[in-house]
């Protein structure tokens, strides 16, 4: 890694975190899962259901809530994917209305997508890398406009 990549400002952040809302319906179930289990092996390892699949929800749920969306050090990172901001092109955002065609009818299954349902807004970036088969991302991020905008003015 170059020594400007280290030294760069970050120009957008965003984590796709899981709201406070997503969070009582899969502990619940992780619950009443282990309460059935716990129901057909009464005694000293009636806590072990608990004791596994309550800490798995909350992992499930912190992983799903651990995407991130960055633009810093002349690259554009979308979860575990990057690319240089110069082979990016044009830049679309869907509202959460709009996206339903984007993501649907309108789709190209060569396109990179990541999408949070619990995101509104959508943000479309066209790369330019004769290399790469894929031709767009399509990616949830809350502040979608604002980091059209960054993208724009690189």
């Amino acid at each position: 890694m170059s020594e400007s990549a280290v030294t760069a400002p970050t120009a957008f952040r965003e984590r796709l975190f899981v709201p406070w809302w997503g969070w009582p319906l899969p502990l619940g179930a992780a619950v009443l899962l282990a309460a059935e289990i716990h129901m057909g092996f009464p005694g000293v390892r009636s806590w072990l259901p608990y004791a596994l699949l309550v800490p798995l929800a909350v992992l499930l749920l912190v992983r799903m809530g651990s995407t991130k969306v960055e633009v810093s050090g002349g690259e554009l990172r979308v979860g575990e994917a990057h690319v240089p901001v110069e082979l990016l092109g044009e830049v679309e955002v869907f509202d959460s209305k709009s996206k339903r065609k984007a993501m649907g009818p309108n789709l190209d299954p060569m396109a990179y997508v990541v999408h949070r349902g619990w995101v509104g807004p959508v943000v479309k970036v066209e790369l330019r890398d004769p290399q790469d088969p894929t031709p767009y991302w399509l990616f949830s991020a809350r502040s979608a406009e604002r980091l059209a905008a960054v993208l724009r003015e690189r």
